[in-house]
């Protein structure tokens, strides 16, 4: 009874939501050429709200039924009920699908509910952009770990026609920020109001949206304002942080009231509110991104962060611009890859690994010991060379990725590969520090027609700045510390990569590595990581995994990883037990092995994140008459089915349509 009337309830406020942002958003705009979007021609606008409220009512009706009975539903408490009285919920974590397969489309998101948010706005008639939008700004709510309005964002599109393009919405330096600001003090990079970055996710969602979404803006935002307003259940991965981070949380007013009850962190099956979050939410339904770049909102962000140090102004935020890019292209292996191009170092370091690789000729040489030391050297070869990228608005890096996309370069890096043995840093030819960028959260989808986005979102570490902006409820990023600094090296250190040094309006180098793959021309699969420094490698595993040597999706994934970044001169191999009660490690064998040809191995408890979405394109769909008037178009001959997978070192599962 209580379940029915809240659902009532919540169906006249999303009505409410939806009528009052379309009231302040006014009609939104067709694209400019919406055959980009739909083969037959453009879907009608009208009714989509209504067709929304559906998609809406469905994924928090799966929201609402999965909140403890005993806590009162919904409560309007600032904090999670009671553990005394509350009831706690079982464990659907151990047994989450974490494969799926569907006909028309597919959210792989690292948090199973908002894959079924994705999900549901492409039920309700929108396309990838639209899932996208509303995956990413669920994450925010429930991965606050890794990912929110605060942070920044890559952002990999292509469409139908086989137009691609790169958005880049990674945080920049403030304007105040210099060179020098972190010499006398590095720690203030680190944690803090300092530390930050002007945010770019919603400004680069928002763009996107406005020039390929078909749903209204609104419905799109309302899930991600329930999960906030009303609560939602902390998940293992979250919970497991904020034990990790409780010193920080505790530390920090607007993180302490939301992430603890009584001095005591949240763990899982707990529930979490974000009330304050909520209401900026509605703000940005209503308003756009400018909600969040000028008037009360960003007026009281701004407030909030320059009181824990931040140099950030209005004006930041007001001049903040996302980068529209011509992504990463490139033949290897049989497949073409479009990738995200700098400041992301991702996708030309995948690339040039790639087609080192390929100069071995044939998929054998990647089997065995042998083949995963060559797999290993590649890597070490591959993050020496990608320290030279850099902003490209502001530093030459042409000549760079042209030769990271040069096979004849990759065959120069290939012939310094020895079977039998590894060697020190030096051998590699590196010169400069390495980068240690952290977090992320990464979601692939595939839409009815097979418009696809990659994209991997960030607030850099787990929680970010370790700030909480009490009056919006939005993280504030550390992303500065994804600049290098000018510092006096101790004997034996390389020194920091002034390419990457601290420039006003300049942004970061960056690991995050949104990919989407073509066999022949046609979309075969889709695939990105998170997990900082160790996504460039988890992306390659990955796509060798899938789609060299042939493994099932799941299995691609699945499979245990490695991780060698130059410097430190160490193998990290995974040694873990996840959420699922699965323990993830290299074979003593392999490691033995590994150790006779010099290498130094180092086990880690944790590991990167992948999320892949494949199209079987020797599996055509058997299209209903439905189906076959709503998507008719000769592309739609050739459809496949979509295969999705989550990766199980995290708390997601896929959404297939």
């Amino acid at each position: 009874m209580m379940v029915a009337k809240s659902l009532a309830g919540l169906n006249s406020f999303i009505g409410r939501l939806i009528s009052g942002g379309a009231r302040a958003m006014g009609e939104h705009p067709a694209p400019t050429d919406c055959t980009k979007i739909l083969p037959s021609g453009c879907r009608q606008h009208i009714q989509v709200l209504d067709c929304a409220r559906p998609l809406i009512l469905l994924a928090l009706t799966v929201v609402f039924l999965a909140l403890p009975t005993t806590c009162g539903g919904f409560s309007t408490s600032t904090h999670q009920c009671s553990r005394k009285t509350g009831f706690r919920l079982a464990q659907p974590w151990l047994n989450r699908k974490r494969i799926t397969e569907a006909d028309e489309g597919m959210v792989a998101a690292d948090d199973e509910r908002c894959s079924h948010i994705g999900r549901d706005a492409l039920r309700a008639g929108g396309n990838a952009v639209d899932a996208a939008v509303a995956t990413s700004l669920c994450l925010g709510v429930v991965n606050p770990v890794a990912s929110g309005l605060g942070g920044g964002a890559f952002l990999l599109l292509r469409l139908w026609n086989g137009t691609a393009m790169a958005y880049d919405m990674r945080e920049t330096a403030p304007a105040a920020a210099r060179e020098d600001m972190y010499t006398e003090d590095p720690s203030l990079k680190v944690k803090g109001g300092l530390s930050a970055g002007v945010p770019g996710e919603l400004a680069g969602l928002h763009l996107v949206w406005s020039s390929h979404g078909v749903l209204q803006w609104p419905a799109l935002v309302a899930p991600a304002i329930v999960l906030a307003e009303k609560g939602f259940v902390v998940q293992p991965y979250l919970a497991h942080y904020i034990n990790m981070f409780i010193d920080g949380i505790l530390a920090d007013q607007g993180l302490r009231e939301t992430f603890t009850l009584n001095g005591k962190p949240l763990v899982a099956g707990d529930i979490c509110y974000r009330k304050n979050l909520a209401n900026t939410l509605k703000e940005v339904a209503k308003h756009g991104s400018a909600a969040f770049y000028s008037g009360p909102v960003a007026e009281n962000f701004i407030k909030d962060v320059r009181a824990a140090g931040s140099i950030l102004t209005m004006e930041d935020l007001r001049d903040y611009k996302v980068a529209i890019r011509k992504p990463v292209v490139a033949d290897t292996m049989g497949f073409t890859v479009i990738s995200m191009p700098p400041p992301s170092s991702g996708g030309a370091s995948l690339v040039l690994i790639l087609n080192i690789i390929a100069k071995y000729g044939y998929t054998a040489a990647l089997k065995g010991l042998v083949g995963l030391h060559r797999l290993i050297e590649t890597f070490k070869h591959t993050y020496a060379v990608r320290m030279n990228l850099g902003d490209p608005d502001f530093v030459d890096v042409n000549s760079v990725v042209a030769d990271m996309l040069n096979p004849s370069f990759a065959g120069k890096l290939q012939s310094r590969i020895v079977d039998n043995t590894t060697f020190p840093p030096e051998y590699y030819g590196n010169r400069w520090r390495q980068l240690e960028d952290h977090g992320t959260s990464h979601f692939s989808i595939v839409d009815p027609h097979r418009n696809a986005v990659a994209m991997t979102t960030t607030i850099n570490y787990p929680f970010g700045a370790l700030m909480l902006s009490p009056s919006t409820g939005v993280i504030l990023n550390n992303e500065m510390d994804d600049f290098a600094i000018p510092t006096s090296q101790p004997p034996g250190y390389l020194p920091p990569p002034p390419q990457n040094f601290v420039r006003p309006g300049k942004r970061p180098l960056s690991s995050m590595t949104p990919t989407i793959v073509l066999k022949d021309g046609r979309l075969y699969g889709v695939l990105g990581g998170s997990g900082g420094n160790k996504i460039i490698t988890t992306v390659a595993q990955v796509f060798i995994n899938q789609f060299v040597k042939k493994l099932d999706p799941l299995t691609s994934v699945a499979t245990t990883r490695v991780h060698h970044q130059l410097v430190p001169n160490v193998i990290h191999y995974e040694n873990w037990t996840l959420v699922t009660g699965k323990h993830v490690e290299l074979g003593e064998i392999t490691r033995r092995g590994l150790e006779s040809k010099g290498h130094i191995l180092e086990a880690h408890t944790s590991g990167a994140v992948c999320q892949l979405v494949v199209q079987d394109l020797k599996t055509p769909i058997r299209m209903s008459l439905f189906k076959m008037g709503w998507l008719r178009g000769p592309r739609y001959s050739s459809r496949g089915k979509l295969i999705g997978v989550s990766d199980e070192r995290k708390d997601g599962a896929p959404a297939g349509l």
